[in-house]
C-alpha cells in the first residue's frame, strides 16, 4: 500500500488507485483509466486547476535587492557565498535547487532570523538592518518558512493567537496595553474566511489543523499586511492538491498586487509553472538564471548538480 498526495507518484507507481476524502472512499480506478485532473477532482470534490494562471503583468523596479550576501551554516561553514539577487515588483522569482544548498539559510538571513557575515539587503532601494526581525517586518517583508510548525506557527496557540502574532500591538487591536478582543475576533474571522482555513472555531489550537490549513493560516497572517516583499519557502510541501491550488493563487495575487515574490522550492514542477523567472542555487551561489520558456527539468537538474 502506497499512500501519497503527489499525483504523478500515484500514477507512476500504482497498479490500482483508491481515493480518500474526509475519511471516505470517493473513487477507485487504475492509472490507465484516469488522469491527474480526474484524481484531483475525486480528492477535492471539485475541479482543480493544476496549472496556475500566470498571465504576464507589468514589472516595476527591483523591490528586493540582495548584494554579496554571505551567511554561515549550522555546520561551521558558509552556506550562502557572496550571493547577488534582485526581484522586481510584480514578479515571482523561483529558486530551484537540491535541498541543503543554502536555501534555508538565505531565507532566514533575509528575514532577519540568521546572522549575516557580509553583504546587505535592500527593499525599494533602502538598506535594511537584518539584525532585528522587527525592523525587517517594518520594511515590508513577509515570510512563509519551510518548517511551518517550527518557525511559522505555535501549535499550542489558537488560530486567533497565531493570526494576530504580528500585529497584536497595533492600535486597532490594543489600547493602553489591553487587547481589543472584539476587533481581533473580527479581523481573524475575515482572514479565516478569505483564506478558506478549515477550523472548528477560532480558539482551536493550530496543531489540531491539517497541514494544508496550517499553511493557509500562515499565508493569511503574512499577506494580511499587503507586503512589499514575500518570501515563500517550500510553500506547498506536504499539502493536498486543493490547498496547492489555493496557495499558488494567493502567491500570484500578491505578485499581481505589485509585491516582489521569492519562491524557494525543491519541486521543479512548481518552480516551472509558477515563476516569471528562475534562478538556480548550488552550494550557496546562484549558478544560472533562466526564463521558464527556456528551462526544462533536465536543464535545471544539470544546473542544480553543478553542471553547466
Amino acid at each position: 500500500i502506497f499512500i501519497s498526495h503527489k499525483l504523478h507518484e500515484v500514477l507512476t507507481l500504482s497498479d490500482r488507485i483508491t481515493v480518500l476524502r474526509n475519511g471516505r472512499v470517493t473513487g477507485e480506478t487504475t492509472p490507465c483509466d484516469t488522469s491527474r485532473e480526474d484524481l484531483a477532482r475525486m480528492m477535492v470534490g471539485r475541479s482543480v486547476n493544476l496549472a496556475p494562471d500566470l498571465t504576464k503583468v507589468e514589472t516595476g523596479a527591483a523591490r528586493l535587492s540582495i548584494n554579496g550576501l554571505v551567511v554561515g551554516g549550522d555546520r561551521g561553514v558558509d552556506a550562502v557565498r557572496g550571493l547577488d539577487l534582485e526581484v522586481k515588483g510584480g514578479e515571482i522569482l523561483g529558486i530551484a535547487g537540491i535541498s541543503g544548498n543554502g536555501q534555508r539559510e538565505l531565507a532566514e538571513a533575509v528575514s532577519g532570523l540568521r546572522p549575516v557575515i557580509r553583504g546587505g539587503v535592500a527593499i525599494d532601494g533602502q538598506s535594511i538592518d537584518l539584525k532585528q526581525p522587527k525592523t525587517v517586518r517594518q520594511a515590508g517583508l513577509a515570510y512563509v518558512p519551510e518548517e511551518r510548525m517550527r518557525d511559522g506557527a505555535i501549535g499550542d496557540f489558537s488560530v486567533t493567537e497565531n493570526l494576530i502574532l504580528l500585529n497584536h500591538a497595533e492600535p486597532d487591536y490594543c489600547r493602553r496595553g489591553f487587547l481589543r478582543f472584539g476587533a481581533i475576533g473580527g479581523h481573524c474571522r475575515k482572514l479565516v474566511d478569505a483564506f478558506a482555513v478549515k477550523t472548528p472555531h477560532l480558539e482551536t489550537p493550530a496543531k489540531n489543523l491539517s497541514g494544508g490549513n496550517i499553511q493557509k493560516l500562515i499565508m493569511a497572517r503574512e499577506l494580511s499586511g499587503n507586503p512589499k516583499v514575500l518570501i515563500a519557502a517550500q510553500p506547498t510541501r506536504g499539502v493536498d492538491v486543493g490547498s496547492i491550488e489555493f496557495i499558488h493563487k494567493r502567491l500570484i495575487d500578491a505578485r499581481d498586487a505589485g509585491a516582489a515574490v521569492l519562491v524557494i522550492s525543491a519541486d521543479l514542477e512548481e518552480v516551472l509553472s509558477l515563476s516569471d523567472r528562475i534562478a538556480v542555487i548550488y552550494e550557496g551561489e546562484i549558478v544560472g538564471e533562466l526564463m521558464p520558456e527556456e528551462a526544462s527539468e533536465g536543464r535545471l537538474g544539470l544546473l542544480m548538480t553543478g553542471g553547466g
